[in-house]
């Protein structure tokens, strides 16, 4: 009851934050004498807090469904490459290059859109970690004895000490300025619900790297239940 009241108390104030500024921006944009300049600035502050608004909601709801029930497949390498699609022109805003190696085929179970949605969530995060430019690589290998597949999505950024790799994905904890931590939690709640595992290493000036090992097969228990 503790956790979840804190939790609770933090989404309200992450997102008491951004309507606070509308609010202000509001007001400003009521100001006849306002020139067509800086009400267009205004405007798209105002957006752009409501968006923020809207994604830390939309992170907590992630958090409170209950994990996955219905594994279904994922064709990896087609997940990946639209991600890789979707985090393009953000990448090229921040002059990052987007490198991808997909050439194996392999089918892991999950949701697709949470899925996909975890690996943008850190593609996002790499490319907000090179805020000189750098390079983003996105590959995954097979291990077929075990029948798991390792997904790798490394940056070149400025990289984390070992005190904020060891809080990584703990509650409303982050390393950027304007984040809330809700987005790393959702990652590994997803992953866990795959069957998965998260492996995360980092060095300040060098870089991160995700390491994400997910089972080729689906559990039988979960399969049976599929075919109900």
């Amino acid at each position: 009851m503790k956790v979840v009241s804190e939790i609770a108390a933090s989404v309200a104030h992450e997102v008491r934050n951004p309507l606070t500024s509308v609010r202000g921006f509001i007001q400003l944009l009521s100001d006849p004498g306002l020139n067509e300049s800086k009400r267009k600035e205004f405007s798209a502050i105002t957006l752009e807090e409501l968006d923020r608004a809207e994604a830390i909601i939309s992170d907590y709801l992630s958090l409170a469904k209950p994990q996955i029930e219905r594994l279904e497949p994922i064709e990896l390498d087609q997940a990946l490459s639209k991600s890789a699609q979707i985090l393009s022109s953000y990448a090229n805003m921040q002059n990052v290059e987007i490198v991808t190696d997909l050439k194996v085929h392999a089918t892991v179970y999950g949701s697709t859109s949470k899925f996909r949605q975890a690996i943008i969530n850190i593609g996002k995060n790499a490319i907000e970690a090179m805020p000189d430019g750098g390079k983003l690589t996105m590959t995954y290998t097979v291990n077929e004895p075990n029948k798991t597949v390792t997904i790798s999505i490394a940056d070149t950024g400025i990289g984390m000490n070992e005190e904020q790799l060891n809080r990584l994905g703990a509650p409303y904890y982050t390393t950027k300025d304007k984040g809330t931590g809700l987005g790393t939690m959702v990652l590994f709640s997803v992953i866990r619900g795959m069957n998965g595992k998260i492996e995360v290493r980092s060095k300040e000036g060098v870089g991160t790297a995700y390491f994400i090992t997910l089972p080729l097969t689906q559990p039988e228990s979960q399969a049976s239940a599929n075919l109900v």
